[in-house]
Order: C-alpha cells, then structure tokens, then sequence
C-alpha cells in the first residue's frame, strides 16, 4: 500500500519584507530565464510574492496549503501576455522554497 507524501512544513516567518522580497526577486529571475524575458514577469513575482506572504503572514506554514493558494489567487492575474499560468507560478514558487530549504526535488525525494 502506498503511503501519503508528508506535507513540509516551512518555518515561522522571522522577516517578512525579506523573504517577500527574496521569492519576488528569485521568481522573476526564474520567470525570465525559463523561456524570454518580459514585462510581465514583474508583475507577476509581485503579485505571487504578495499572495504567498499574505498567507505565511495569517499563519500558513504549510507548503501545499501555500500552493493552492497562489494557483486559487493567481487566477483572477490577467496571463494574456504571458507564457504562464497560475499552476506553473505555483509551481515555480513551491520549487524555490524547496530548493532554499535544501530539499531535494528531484524523484520524488
């Protein structure tokens, strides 16, 4: 039988202004590296960045619940002028926290 995949948990938030600013700047470099850069991606890592730490702020730690929030948030963002999508920043914002946290993202591991 298989087993759940435990949630992850990220730790309480010491400073807020510089983990926003971290995952806007990490997001929008991301946003243009992963196909061309545009205007847009600005928008876009402010607006992820704003959801995710609105939520972290009101006491979500927990790393799905994170998810599911930019991807339910996102989609009010006009994607028109862009590559993505609510779901890929969503994704985009869970690897980078994972990858912060050293977690390896790789296999399911």
């Amino acid at each position: 039988m298989t087993e759940p995949i435990p949630s992850i948990t990220l730790p309480p938030v010491v400073n807020p202004e510089q983990e926003k600013t971290w995952l806007q700047k990490s997001l929008h470099q991301w946003l243009n590296e992963e196909f061309i850069p545009e205007d847009i991606n600005s928008d876009i890592a402010e607006r992820a960045a704003q959801i995710f730490m609105r939520q972290r702020m009101e006491g979500e730690n927990d790393l799905g619940c994170l998810v599911i929030a930019i991807i339910t948030e996102m989609r009010a963002f006009d994607f028109s002028k862009s590559f993505y999508g609510e779901f890929a920043i969503a994704n985009a914002v869970s690897d980078l926290l994972l990858e912060s946290l050293g977690f390896d993202k790789c296999c399911g591991q």
